[in-house]
């Protein structure tokens, strides 16, 4: 299988949250004017697959649901070395929850064809760390999240993931998918060959049309999400604190037992 192996890595184009502020009215992000990159996850995944690629041979594929622009994260992954792209873009996938969402792309990776999928642990601006998870249980395949290690044995891949104060090492025939962590690998810079090749190359887009034999419509976009967001907002900044200056020990810790009797805390 090693010199044939396809892997696939679903990528989520992400608002660059260091740019990312809250509408204080409507409490939702305000994404017009804010600059999108590939998720954190989502490239140390692509990595970890490219590196895969050199080591046994293959073919790496990526994936992307989301709107017509999200083709520059598209480019931005075969510009990385990726052999080819698909984006899965439609209206009837606008509003899908992390259900519905996995439910759209799982219908895609089939069409495609796979024998390892990788996936970030979960993308910025959302932390749900659901999708890729959902995505196995939708395909009925093995899947191990939170990876830090990653490499193939025969028909098989070999994964360290971390879990909680631990790391375990886990053995899982293909097909499966891995959950990336971004500490799994140190993604690597484009050259300019490959950003010229990038964009010299097609990006195949799937919609609603291209699916829809496999595709509910009652599954996807609202009608097909179990859950949905009705708002975001931000921590309310905290009040400035009171310092206790040029006082001494004594006098300092009875103003602080004043305050905690006051305030009922003792």
């Amino acid at each position: 299988m090693q010199n044939k192996m396809k892997i696939v890595v679903c990528i989520k184009q992400v608002p660059d949250t260091a740019e990312v502020k809250l509408d204080p009215k409507t409490g939702t992000l305000i994404r017009d004017g804010v600059p999108s990159i590939i998720n954190h996850d989502d490239k140390a995944g692509l990595e970890a697959a490219l590196q895969l690629r050199e080591k046994v041979g293959g073919t790496v594929t990526v994936v992307c649901m989301g709107p017509p622009q999200a083709d520059v994260a598209l480019r931005e992954a075969l510009a990385m070395g990726a052999d080819d792209a698909y984006l899965l873009s439609a209206r009837e996938f606008g509003g899908s929850d992390t259900y519905a969402t996995a439910t759209i792309i799982a219908t895609g990776l089939r069409k495609i064809g796979f024998d390892l999928v990788i996936t970030g642990r979960q993308a910025i601006d959302g932390d749900t760390a659901q999708v890729g998870p959902q995505i196995a249980e939708q395909l009925k395949i093995p899947q191990v999240s939170y990876a830090e290690q990653l490499d193939v044995d025969g028909d098989s891949v070999v994964v360290k993931r971390q879990y909680e104060d631990q790391s375990h090492m886990l053995k899982v025939k293909m097909p499966c998918l891995v959950t990336a962590l971004s500490e799994l690998t140190e993604p690597r810079y484009m050259h300019a060959g490959g950003i010229v090749d990038a964009y010299n190359k097609e990006i195949t887009v799937w919609g609603f049309d291209d699916l829809k034999d496999d595709l509910n419509p009652e599954w996807i976009g609202l009608k097909g999400s179990p859950t949905n967001v009705f708002q975001s907002f931000g921590k309310k900044p905290k009040t400035a604190g009171t310092v206790l200056d040029g006082l001494s020990t004594e006098e300092a810790v009875e103003k602080i037992m004043a305050v905690l009797i006051e305030r009922h805390i003792i």
